[in-house]
């Protein structure tokens, strides 16, 4: 993983990079930084390309990448399939070599539609006197850009900063690819971006650059003049609509027990498409916990050294990873279980109590791990905690011999305010809402996996590569949103709901969240939104997927559910979805009567 920047310079004046974004980006690219100033056929425009790089693949490759034809690549990405790379290789050194033996844009495109994983990237095609640039198919990279029509410059960057000075910045769309005829730019004094959009065949292109709206005032994009396309790299959703209610009556009771989705498991039908979910997943996972650094595998992590850690809640999303993790990490190595809370008020009749000798303000109480003790409150055991503990339970039934480190991740209102005006509201950004403070906030804590483990030591995760459980909820239908369009509009109303959030997830969450967690040197990893387990599930009717009729925590994310018994889950695998933001008390800890999708002043003010 890297921080990637490009600044684009099209006037003889004088241009530097802005210090703030150029220290944000170091943050994500510990191990190796650079710059790199290349001139186009016209002296008047000028690249400045930087890069920090965490090493991530193979043997350390610092970038900018120039070949000795003078091209150029900054790359923030994994290659985990389409394109062979060697455990001793780099993915940004085999993705270079590649693309500069491109001689045409098709060729190009060809190069990136045959990968599966998260990029973004910046390439300076010296013989065509052209700059590219994207993110992937899911925007799993983020990728800003501005222009500046005071000095004439476009700026592309992995993070900016926020502030009046900043208030430009915008979310590249992951659209598609995007390229810039350089010579023909300087000529014009304005920026006009070719668009090479992803599509499915028979899809109609030129909607693209009609939904594009975060262009950047002073540019203009356009559909390239030859249609060329980048082919997606996941089939088109299955819109089947059920031709009778008897295909989707599984059951009509209003309570089903972890028992009775066995009677699902027994079932040929159902038990195939569990077999072939947990197949796929699990070659998902196996590919984002087996592409380390090459000389790091060589070495043995000490006791309490992973390499691999999991935002983890104790629900669903999280225990899967867990589980299938488990069988492709080495048995010595621990795994780090990364759970958040946010403090908790003091109920009245404990202020009253006689007062108890001082803790350390974030250290773990002593209480029971089911939260129901009375005798003592712990103003951290938040809804998440004491799932969190309660799957952590049976994670060890299921494999003892594994080191779990789950990590107690505690945070006070005083820190959550300092951190969030000198580093989150810089990272969330350009994003404002209410939702995206909570989950900048919680999703940056507990990233930085400093806190306590079961045995009250204090701990901070090793871990570069942190798995997350985005896109489980998108595509299984377990947000309440879509029981709500259920009920009111039925099977083709829902399928139109899963279509738009995958569509829109890249603006919502990616972007932000490979922001908040590159911030600490470490790297996010979707395991659910790798390409062969998204084809999978877009390739089954939605009601097999999920069933709203059934209650909560049975019928959202049905599959997914079944998947979980079948990993050896109990209680764990009937948890009702809920939000990070809830299940770690964020939300409580601010203004209680705000709207999610509200402005948050809190990212201006800190």
């Amino acid at each position: 993983m890297c921080g990637i920047f490009c600044l684009l310079s099209l006037s003889p004046a004088q241009f530097q990079q802005d210090k703030t974004v150029n220290e944000h980006l170091k943050r994500r690219g510990p191990n190796s930084s650079r710059d790199l100033t290349v001139t186009g056929r016209n002296s008047c425009c000028r690249c400045l390309f930087s890069a920090h790089v965490l090493h991530m693949r193979g043997l350390l490759t610092p970038q900018p990448v120039q070949d000795r034809s003078g091209n150029v690549l900054v790359w923030n990405g994994e290659i985990f399939g389409g394109l062979p790379v060697m455990p001793e290789e780099n993915d940004t050194a085999v993705i270079a070599q590649r693309l500069s033996s491109c001689n045409s844009p098709s060729e190009i495109l060809s190069v990136l539609s045959t990968l599966r994983g998260p990029w973004g990237f910046v390439y300076y095609q010296k013989a065509e006197d052209a700059l590219w640039f994207g993110r992937d198919y899911f925007g799993r990279r983020s990728l800003l850009w501005k222009f500046d029509t005071e000095v004439n410059a476009l700026t592309l960057t992995s993070v900016a900063a926020s502030g009046p000075a900043h208030s430009a910045w915008k979310e590249v769309p992951a659209a598609g690819v995007y390229r810039i005829d350089l010579e023909a730019v300087t000529d014009a004094g304005s920026v006009t971006f070719e668009v090479y959009p992803w599509a499915h065949e028979g899809d109609d292109v030129l909607s693209t650059c009609s939904e594009m709206t975060s262009v950047p005032a002073g540019c203009t994009a356009v559909i390239n003049q030859a249609g060329l396309v980048l082919t997606s790299p996941v089939c088109r959703l299955n819109t089947s609509i059920p031709k009778s209610l008897d295909e989707t009556a599984v059951y009509s009771n209003s309570h089903l027990p972890v028992k009775e989705l066995e009677q699902l498991l027994a079932s040929k039908e159902k038990n195939e498409e569990v077999n072939g979910l947990v197949d796929v997943l699990s070659e998902a996972v196996r590919r984002r916990v087996q592409s380390l650094p090459f000389r790091v595998q060589d070495d043995s992590p000490t006791d309490d050294q992973a390499l691999v850690a999991i935002l983890f809640s104790g629900g669903i999303d999280s225990m899967i990873l867990a589980a299938l993790a488990d069988r492709h990490i080495p048995a010595g190595q621990p795994i780090d279980l990364l759970n958040v809370a946010f403090k908790l008020q003091e109920p009245k009749t404990q202020k009253e109590s006689a007062k108890k000798p001082k803790k350390h303000k974030n250290k773990p109480s002593d209480s029971k791990t089911d939260g129901v003790d009375t005798q003592t409150f712990s103003p951290f055991d938040v809804p998440d905690r004491i799932t969190g503990k309660a799957g952590l339970k049976e994670l060890q039934d299921l494999n003892p011999e594994r080191r779990w480190n789950f990590v107690e991740v505690n945070v006070t209102q005083e820190e959550l305010q300092e951190m969030r005006r000198e580093r989150v509201c810089h990272l969330v950004h350009p994003l404002d809402t209410v939702l995206d403070d909570s989950i900048g906030c919680a999703v940056w804590f507990a990233a930085r996996g400093t806190g306590f483990i079961n045995d009250q030591r204090s701990f901070t995760s090793s871990a570069k590569v942190i798995l997350t459980g985005i896109g489980a909820d998108e595509q299984l239908a377990g947000y309440s949103r879509h029981r709500v369009r259920f009920k009111t509009s039925g099977h083709e109303a829902l399928i139109q709901e899963l279509a738009m959030e995958l569509g829109r997830i890249s603006s919502r969450n990616l972007g932000r969240d490979d922001r908040v967690i590159g911030d600490h040197g470490k790297e996010a990893r979707f395991p659910y939104l790798d390409e062969d387990v998204v084809s999978y599930l877009n390739s089954l009717p939605v009601w097999e997927k999920a069933d709203l009729s059934l209650p909560r925590g049975v019928g959202e994310k049905l599959l997914l559910r079944l998947v979980a018994r079948r990993l050896g889950f109990g209680p764990s695998a009937v948890l009702p979805k809920r939000a990070m933001q809830f299940g770690s008390r964020i939300a409580k800890m601010e203004d209680g009567r705000e709207k999610a999708s509200d402005k948050c002043t809190r990212l201006l003010t800190g």
